[in-house]
């Protein structure tokens, strides 16, 4: 199950095996036409969440699965079940250690922020001693001036962690103790000694410049233009197509699309659109509403401005984004925040009223090692082990602003999303079990700047299928 544990504090997630009950199954046209459900039975096992999993050659040259590549018995239709490749979550180390007496199982630490930064650079910080964070925040301002100084952003920053800090702490070690009393977690790395599979290399995606190509493309007349593109049994999708109008797979099994000579997985009873901002009218063509958005956009920062790795949007150019047209009434919008203090301010104070959306909570994603550690010190000064969501809801008239949701839950003003995260950058965990118990049973759900799809939704983004790229699963032929 995605949800391993859930206390007050919030809840353990196992993103890998969310994924992996996705119902990744290819089966041929006769088991679609009997509405086979897809397979989610946990192949969660001792140390290893797949005990299946071996090491695979690329599948990008082999052929496409399809009738007959299963193997079967007569009279039953043969499928072929896909699985996240499980090295993509083997966290099992810090990626910087904590010392000792600011480790997790240690408790939580009366730690002088002062002291931090003083002890991360002594040179500049001789001096640096212990007081409380008020203290912390003014020495740092003090200091301005010398060669290692804290700009105004860092001291943003040192404010809010100092107001978070102790929550996050002891909400993720109540929670990182049920998930080793468990077995879900692992306090001895000696026990981590799962499959060793070569993690491939970085595996090419080119579905950004594909949408930007595609600005090129001769104008289609409206009144022609087809709104949804329905997945058959043909694999192969003329680029138009994908980028012109919302794709669906409204069948029980998996389809696999070819996109530029690359395979790409779309999970059952999933859309999704491919196309950047300048390019959003499918998706309103659609003519759907949604009863949760949630959204992750690429926010601009100076790492992301001098690698060139990543494009970024300015703040004006998100306020673009036709949120209120897209949203039904009472609509739960979620956003991921960088830990930008700038981005937070952002998001509750311009985005969010700009959109008549009330700001009610902010939660936090807790990332850890399989053995239960922060994959950073949680007091470091550069990055850190969480990151923010804020979560809120749109306002109507006002009627409908008094009437509150049936049978669902109020959003409460802090919870805490743990989880093992995923190598490849930006993989975010899934929110829909998280979020269940706060919205109706069978809405509309709609993730913005997605990068991967989900059974359910509608997912927009110019990457939209980048970790539903075939090399990032595994082939289990099954019956």
């Amino acid at each position: 199950m995605a949800v391993v544990h859930r206390l007050a504090a919030g809840w353990l997630v196992d993103h890998l095996s969310f994924i992996n009950r996705c119902g990744y199954e290819i089966c041929d046209s006769f088991a679609c036409a009997g509405a086979v459900t897809p397979n989610t039975s946990d192949t969660s096992t001792g140390d290893c969440h797949t005990a299946t999993f071996a090491a695979t050659s690329s599948s990008r040259d082999g052929p496409i699965p399809g009738p007959g590549d299963g193997i079967g018995t007569e009279g039953k239709a043969a499928k072929t079940r896909y699985m996240f490749r499980e090295e993509f979550f083997d966290v099992s180390k810090p990626h910087i250690a904590a010392a000792p007496e600011e480790q997790l199982s240690q408790g939580c630490p009366e730690v002088s922020l002062t002291e931090i930064g003083a002890n991360s650079s002594r040179e500049e910080h001789p001096e640096g001693t212990k007081s409380d964070v008020g203290d912390a925040v003014a020495s740092a301002r003090k200091k301005r001036k010398r060669k290692c100084v804290f700009n105004q952003g860092e001291l943003d920053a040192l404010e809010y962690h100092s107001k978070v800090r102790k929550l996050i702490w002891e909400g993720t070690l109540h929670l990182v103790q049920e998930g080793l009393k468990s077995g879900f977690l692992h306090g001895s790395t000696a026990e981590l000694h799962c499959r060793k599979n070569v993690i491939p290399g970085h595996i090419g995606c080119a579905l950004a410049e594909l949408c930007e190509m595609a600005k090129q493309f001769p104008a289609v007349n409206e009144s022609d233009q087809q709104v949804v593109h329905v997945l058959d049994d043909e694999t192969s999708v003329p680029e138009q197509d994908l980028l012109s109008c919302v794709t669906e797979n409204s069948s029980n099994c998996a389809k696999i699309v070819v996109l530029m000579d690359q395979k790409y997985l779309v999970p059952p009873r999933s859309s999704f659109l491919l196309s950047d901002i300048s390019c959003l009218q499918p998706l309103l063509n659609y003519k759907k509403t949604y009863d949760v958005i949630v959204i992750d956009p690429p926010w601009e920062n100076k790492s992301v401005k001098r690698s060139n790795r990543y494009s970024h949007l300015s703040s004006w150019q998100i306020k673009q984004i036709p949120v209120p047209a897209l949203a039904a009434p009472n609509c739960l919008v979620v956003t991921w925040v960088t830990n930008r203090q700038k981005h937070l301010r952002f998001v509750k104070e311009e985005l969010y009223p700009h959109w008549s959306v009330k700001s009610l909570a902010e939660w936090h994603w807790v990332k850890i090692t399989r053995a239960g550690e922060f994959v950073l010190p949680l007091d470091s000064l550069h990055k850190k082990p969480y990151e923010v969501l804020v979560l809120g809801r749109v306002q109507g008239d006002v009627k409908e602003t008094l009437r509150k949701p049936e049978d669902v839950l109020p959003i409460p003003e802090h919870k805490l999303i743990v989880s093992i995260p995923c190598s490849l950058h930006s993989h975010k965990p899934p929110l829909t079990a998280v979020l269940t118990e706060f919205i109706k049973p069978d809405v509309e759900c709609l993730e913005l700047f997605a990068r991967s799809l989900q059974p359910g939704w509608t997912s927009w983004g110019n990457e939209v299928l980048k970790f539903q790229h075939m090399d990032y699963f595994t082939p289990l032929q099954n019956e």
